[in-house]
């Protein structure tokens, strides 16, 4: 494989992006930091099919990157090839709006045709091509410049493994005939809704406890006030102030900007200072959730009583033998609280819908309900039908 200079003008990443778009796939990885901002900043974008690869310094002096993000999220013909990739996905969505489009995801593949739980990158190389990767510049500052040809080398090997290794586990992928399964994860890991940023919505991640329209119309105020605020500052939003903050505030108001002084989380310097201003209007401006906005409840308790937490841990039994069984990350076929919700009563969820039912979810849901039992054949557990549930 034909390994360039790192590029650093519009020229040489436009001959670079016009032979890639003749490629089947591209295999693209990034570099940012994001520690002491909001928005991450792009340090390096490296790239490769089966016959070429490079890295590009998106911070070289008066580059254009057009030719590379129109490559990554107009081209349709050109599978692009991601580990992890959802951080990447969320930097391209930041510079064009778009997502790159068709995409593939090597940890969750992996998912799919083994028990391999969020499989790290050094974990997949080693796996497959039987080689260890030099972690010495994982922790590299890959703002700071100019960057060294092993910062470089490192780099760049991200893309160039994952070029061989792809071919590969895609051969795998295919005889197992789960590629559909995989078509629907990549299609959400595509999804531009999954990387817009509506800072109306950040409330919904923060934890608070209760359903009274009041507080959470005061807790989405702020948190839509607090993203702001740390966008135009540029600065991660727990520095302007962490989720509990925000929540303790939205229980309990301050009357006054002077009690802003005893918030816990708060500077003293707020109590008359111009955010702790836009704080206090925030708060006035606030208005209680409507029905419609709040969030549902939460069904409490499982059919069967008091017995509902013994029903998960069942379910949660039946995953680890269905996974084990067919090859397959647990975490692909259900998450834990989808489990426990299952116990709940609740209906509506992944795991009852399409693929994932079929494989997984019409016998857990049966277990629910009485028409699947566990018995142990010749020293193993297994699953076993009953013709009607015991009264």
């Amino acid at each position: 494989m034909k390994i360039h200079p790192l590029i650093t003008t519009t020229a040489a990443l436009t001959e670079l992006c016009e032979r890639l778009a003749k490629a089947d796939f591209v295999c693209v990885d990034t570099e940012f930091m994001r520690e002491n901002t909001y928005w991450p900043e792009l340090c390096l974008i490296q790239i490769a099919d089966e016959n070429e690869a490079a890295a590009i310094d998106p911070m070289a002096k008066d580059i254009d990157l057009a030719p590379l993000l129109d490559l990554l999220v107009d081209n349709e013909d050109v599978l692009k090839v991601f580990h992890a990739g959802g951080q990447d996905v969320e930097i391209v969505y930041n510079l064009t709006g778009k997502t790159p489009h068709p995409i593939f995801d090597t940890q969750i593949a992996m998912m799919a045709i083994s028990q391999s739980e969020q499989i790290g990158y050094s974990n997949l190389v080693e796996s497959w091509l039987g080689l260890q990767i030099d972690k010495g510049a994982r922790f590299t500052d890959w703002s700071r410049r100019p960057l060294t040809e092993r910062q470089i080398e490192y780099a760049i090997g991200d893309v160039t493994h994952l070029a061989k290794i792809f071919p590969k586990l895609l051969k795998r992928l295919i005889k197992t005939g789960r590629g559909a399964w995989l078509d629907i994860e990549m299609e959400k890991l595509a999804d531009p809704a999954n990387y817009k940023n509506d800072p109306t919505l950040a409330w919904q991640r923060i934890k608070a406890s209760g359903r009274n329209p009041a507080m959470l119309g005061r807790l989405k105020a702020l948190g839509a006030w607090r993203e702001l605020e740390a966008q135009d500052k540029n600065i991660p939003r727990g520095r302007i102030a962490r989720d509990e903050t925000l929540a303790d505030i939205a229980s309990h108001p301050p009357k006054t900007q002077a009690d802003l002084a005893k918030v816990r989380g708060l500077s003293a310097g707020w109590k008359d200072n111009e955010i702790g201003k836009r704080l206090m209007q925030t708060l006035a401006d606030s208005r209680p959730l409507t029905d419609a906005e709040l969030p549902p409840r939460t069904p409490r308790g499982a059919p069967l009583g008091k017995e509902g937490a013994l029903v998960a841990d069942l379910l949660k039994l039946l995953l680890k033998i269905r996974s084990r069984e067919i090859d397959v990350a647990a975490r692909l076929l259900a998450r834990s609280e989808d489990l426990e919700l299952l116990a709940a009563g609740v209906r509506e969820l992944p795991l009852l819908d399409g693929w994932r039912y079929e494989v997984f979810g019409k016998d857990a849901l049966d277990l629910v309900e009485g028409k699947m039992a566990f018995a142990v054949v010749n020293g193993k557990l297994r699953m076993s039908r009953v013709e009607a549930a015991e009264e």
